[in-house]
């Protein structure tokens, strides 16, 4: 027991280091926290916590994020006000029809949450309508009630308009070369490391670079995927990143992760066949630190390929490295460039056919029957003071049961810090003796720099969110120094509450445990490939087959990102074989960055104007077909656990295009990829 807290003490620490980025990040949140501090004071605007917690909601990503965020927020906060006074005005505010109002309202949030490319906002709209709607159950003047629910916009507002002017002020101008420079740093860690494995360099030499690529890994892709985002945001020129970069970047953090584990486990290596696998290894991060991969070394490199049913880390390593090479070589100018990054007036606000999914059904009603119990409790019992187990539901509530344990726990270790903690403090202690705004302001900075730098690491960073929000709710109670402590008290039995529904709900009554999970995101980048590969044949057009394509590609690369993503959250799954768990997820991981190399290699073709004889070729029209059966075939099996028919590849192809001076690659590669992912998909058959 005592390992265990240590580890996750020093995982805490080293989450807490500076980052590139981490300072400005920080500097720009308590700047922006001010800014609407002495906005909202001076106007004397209600909801005064709620409004500045917001600061810490609107995304950073660029000036272009912001404001589209912003703006977003909005139309969420106003859509909340208009449903709530429609059904106030519609049932003459009955009682029931409240309750009711909860779980419609509720429900239609956690459909949109899990079927959009925009789930924040199905989460802001169902926790601000059911605050909205809890306000027409006190007996305070309708029009007292109408103006409070009008002036929560305009707070929030505020607080939005704030953050969007610092980031056009201070935010980072050259999003693509920063991205580039993220990339080529981990690429030359990894090098560095590997190098010296490779030449048998002493131990301390090695654990510094082990320590060096360990700080790199812990930073995640989350960083990366923020000046992604930009570049998507703002149809920015992308430079010379390469083809896939939202994938690449997935790819490279876990690069990172299995290097930085295998470095911790290996003080020296002294094997000289593991030598040269690491010679091997450090030439690929050279190379792709540098941007060039010729030919010849690229094929070297692909030369061996292990795919073991319990693969060692340094095979794990080794089968990274053969799915990023996998990827189409970077091309520089021309079409290609419209493969590094999709702006985002081309992504649908839906994702295709989510929406008819049952699982997204599942977890929308499981959402509404949390949320619902709660408000019906905490208003049955007459205490409206733990009114935030709604909005717990809201923000917590995720699609499998350890995302929901992760954030559930980190809910409420924010709350006792921030709340408990901080907020007690500094009503008991400070503000009876602050008489300026100076003092406030200097408080509010304080601990909006330590939220923020909380918020800003990877595997903890919903704790800083949650300390900001339950300091702010404890101490911004009105405009003057709150005077008692029973707030606090009750906003931290609200969350306790909100556990014991949701721990009941998510973990008992209707458990979807993350492999579960992830077996349904490999099924949907399965059938999205298979989609795809039909699509030359069945597209109208050519228009409709790029928008198609498009479509497909953002859908991937999202649920892609989501898979590595509940991968690190199998550890909170309590009650169950963790270990044969993370085994699992570690297999449908690798199947499914098999199965995005060999789309991306697909997609590349599509968009190359000299390569159109590869979509006419009938021998290439019945591989893709057949190709894209067996991705069906596979995507069943991994949801049902069933075997299935793997196909041979002269089922697949005549032999003698394996040969064919201009089809040849193709026809190897993808040949030699699908095996591969039958090969891991099957694995799948036996495991849990």
């Amino acid at each position: 027991m005592a390992t265990i807290v240590s580890a996750w003490i020093d995982r805490f620490q080293q989450d807490l280091e500076p980052t590139p980025g981490r300072w400005s990040s920080s500097l720009r949140i308590v700047l922006a926290s001010v800014i609407a501090l002495l906005l909202l004071m001076t106007l004397r605007m209600p909801f005064l916590g709620l409004s500045m917690y917001f600061v810490f909601l609107v995304g950073r990503d660029s000036p272009a994020v912001s404001f589209r965020s912003g703006l977003l927020s909005l139309l969420a906060l106003a859509a909340s006000v208009a449903v709530a006074l429609g059904v106030v005005i519609a049932t003459d505010n009955d009682p029931m029809a409240r309750v009711l109002s909860v779980a419609m309202v509720t429900f239609v949030a956690g459909m949109f949450m899990l079927s959009s490319t925009l789930p924040a906002l199905g989460s802001t709209f169902g926790f601000v309508y059911c605050i909205l709607i809890a306000m027409w159950e006190t007996s305070h003047p309708a029009g007292t009630l109408v103006k409070q629910m009008l002036y929560l916009l305009g707070s929030i507002s505020i607080s939005i308009g704030s953050v969007v002017a610092v980031e056009y002020i201070f935010a980072s101008r050259h999003p693509a070369e920063d991205l580039q420079r993220e990339r080529i740093t981990r690429y030359c860690a990894l090098e560095e490391m590997f190098r010296l494995y490779a030449e048998g360099a002493d131990s301390a030499r090695i654990r510094q670079a082990v320590a060096r690529v360990s700080r790199l890994a812990a930073i995640g892709q989350s960083g990366m995927q923020r000046l992604y985002n930009t570049l998507v945001e703002r149809n920015l020129d992308t430079g010379s990143l390469p083809i896939g970069t939202r994938v690449r970047i997935t790819m490279l953090a876990q690069l990172m992760d299995l290097s930085a584990a295998f470095g911790w486990q290996h003080a020296s290596v002294s094997d000289p066949d593991l030598r040269q696998r690491c010679a091997h290894i450090a030439e690929f991060c050279r190379c792709m630190s540098t941007g060039t991969v010729p030919p010849d070394r690229r094929q070297e490199l692909l030369t061996e390929r292990r795919v073991a049913a319990y693969p060692s880390l340094f095979e794990r390593v080794e089968g990274m490295m053969h799915s990023i090479l996998d990827m189409p070589v970077e091309g520089g100018a021309g079409t290609e460039k419209t493969l590094v990054a999709l702006p985002s007036v081309k992504i649908p606000l839906l994702v295709p056919g989510a929406i008819r999914q049952p699982q997204t059904i599942a977890y929308a009603l499981k959402i509404s029957l949390c949320a619902t119990v709660c408000y019906i409790i905490y208003w049955a019992i007459a205490w409206p003071g733990i009114s935030t187990a709604v909005t717990t539901v809201m923000i917590t509530g995720l699609s499998t049961s350890a995302a929901t344990k992760q954030k559930l726990i980190f809910r409420v270790v924010g709350s006792i810090i921030g709340g408990l903690i901080l907020g007690i403090s500094a009503t008991a202690f400070l503000l009876p003796h602050m008489d300026s705004i100076t003092s406030l302001v200097v408080l509010v900075a304080a601990v909006a720099l330590l939220s923020a730098w909380v918020s800003g690491g990877t595997h903890f960073n919903y704790i800083g969110l949650q300390m900001a929000f339950s300091f702010y709710v404890v101490v911004f109670e009105g405009f003057s120094a709150p005077t008692e402590l029973a707030p606090a008290r009750d906003r931290f039995m609200g969350i306790l509450l909100a556990l014991v529904v949701m721990a009941f709900v998510f973990d008992q009554l209707w458990p979807v445990r993350t492999v579960t999970g992830m077996r349904a995101s490999l099924a949907i980048i399965l059938r999205g490939v298979a989609q795809f590969l039909r699509l030359p044949q069945t597209a109208q057009t050519g228009d409709e087959l790029i928008r198609k394509a498009d479509s497909i590609r953002d859908q991937i690369g999202k649920t892609m990102a989501g898979i590595r993503t509940m991968n690190t959250v199998i550890v909170y799954e309590f009650g169950v074989d963790r270990r044969r768990h993370q085994h699992t997820g570690e297999t449908i991981l690798r199947a499914a960055l098999t199965v995005v190399a060999l789309f991306w290699n697909q997609f590349a073709v599509l968009h190359s104007e000299t390569d159109r004889d590869f979509l006419t070729e009938p021998a290439l029209q019945r591989l893709r077909t057949l190709l894209a059966d067996g991705m069906e075939t596979m995507a069943q099996a991994v949801i049902q656990r069933t075997d299935f028919a793997a196909a041979r590849a002269e089922e697949l192809i005549d032999p003698s295009l394996l040969t064919h001076p201009r089809y040849g690659e193709y026809v190897q590669h993808s040949i030699a990829r699908f095996d591969e992912l039958q090969s891991i998909v099957a694995q799948l058959r036996t495991q849990p």
